[in-house]
């Protein structure tokens, strides 16, 4: 079944069903948006979901990946990708050890403070340094590298979906994993072979004693700190790792745009990646899976509807917020102790009521 799941989602910008195709944009692109969000949205998971830090300027990774690519590709350097990436997801990677090393002991508001400003202070040095474009950005970004040259090994046509009739279309085609300006498809097939890789990674590490430690930590600090959990290291742990993440899905972008500029990192993109955790419920790697793809998807579906549609997402969320403040998917743990604290409820109910009956 999942086999079958993962070569449907592959073929999907094949097949262009009518139903969920975005009219008037290209449906190749938005669903390489779709696993960018699924991308960070999985990181960004490990900070929130697993290890309960509410993280603000989780964007400034985003841009300090993207950044890092575009620098050793194209302004300053001419590396292949493939060289760039490991340089752009470490340097990633030391920016989250950097922040979480003094900022990790505060808690609670006082965090997400402390991350608002991280990820405002990145776009803010790459809007006023010369070396790193400035405004203007930074241009001509390298590509990944296309199999086969420019021509491909082959073509993959793609569906036509006439009145009532399905036909194969010759003339619309994809060449396969080549990645050129105008055909979308091959990055989204990269970056769901990414999306792939890092769910193995994330059951790998939530099952682990890492993912333990991280549950105890978000459960109860002091807790945990007590039963002998370096809380403080896992926290660090955490942050580096999705980091780690976000660095990555910040070099994929930027090698896709061709193009970066601050205006990129906006702190409304921290919000919209903490958004597809929250809605898709936060601990949860499918849900967030979800709460990403209705995010990046649903406001490219319904772009004719432009000047409303940020509305209509707005209250979404806040019905969401009243109805299912767990998000659509909350872990299985989260629903049981729910359930469990229903039962307390209603033994205590009834207790008082045996105690006042008999008095």
């Amino acid at each position: 079944m999942w086999v079958l799941l993962a070569i449907l989602a592959y073929a999907l910008p094949l097949l262009e069903p009518p139903f969920i195709t975005t009219p008037g944009v290209d449906f190749g692109g938005v669903l390489f948006v779709v696993t960018m969000y699924m991308l960070v949205a999985l990181g960004l998971n490990i900070v929130v979901g697993y290890a309960g830090l509410l993280d603000l300027g989780y964007v400034g990774f985003y841009a300090v990946g993207a950044y890092t690519a575009a620098i050793l590709t194209s302004f300053h350097a001419n590396w292949p990708l493939l060289f760039a990436l490991p340089i752009a997801v470490l340097a990633s990677t030391i920016s989250g050890v950097l922040l979480g090393a003094p900022t990790l002991r505060v808690r609670g508001d006082y965090l997400a403070i402390v991350t608002l400003g991280f990820g405002e202070i990145i776009r803010l040095v790459a809007v006023n340094t010369e070396w790193l474009g400035e405004r203007k950005g930074i241009s001509n970004v390298a590509r990944p590298p296309s199999v086969g040259g420019t021509e491909g090994l082959f073509e993959i046509p793609h569906l036509y979906w006439g009145d009532g009739t399905v036909l194969i279309d010759t003339q619309d085609t994809t060449k396969f994993l080549v990645f050129g300006v105008l055909d979308q498809i091959p990055y989204y097939w990269l970056g769901l072979t990414v999306v792939i890789i890092m769910l193995f990674a994330d059951y790998l590490i939530k099952n682990s004693r890492v993912g333990r430690a991280w549950e105890a930590t978000r459960e109860d600090e002091d807790a945990a700190e007590l039963m002998g959990v370096p809380t403080f290291r896992f926290k660090l742990l955490a942050f580096a790792t999705g980091a780690f993440i976000g660095g990555l899905a910040g070099a994929l972008y930027a090698s896709r745009q061709n193009f970066i500029n601050p205006d990129s990192f906006l702190l409304l993109f921290s919000i919209l990646f903490l958004a597809a955790v929250v809605v898709g419920g936060q601990g949860n790697r499918w849900g967030v899976l979800v709460g990403a793809t209705l995010v990046a998807y649903l406001p490219q579906r319904f772009r004719e509807f432009d000047d409303f549609r940020v509305l209509v997402f707005g209250l979404a969320l806040v019905a969401l917020a009243i109805l299912r403040p767990e998000g659509l998917f909350p872990p299985r743990r989260t629903v049981r102790a729910k359930q469990l604290e229903q039962e307390l409820e209603e033994l205590e109910v009834g207790t008082d009521g045996e105690e006042k009956a008999h008095a």
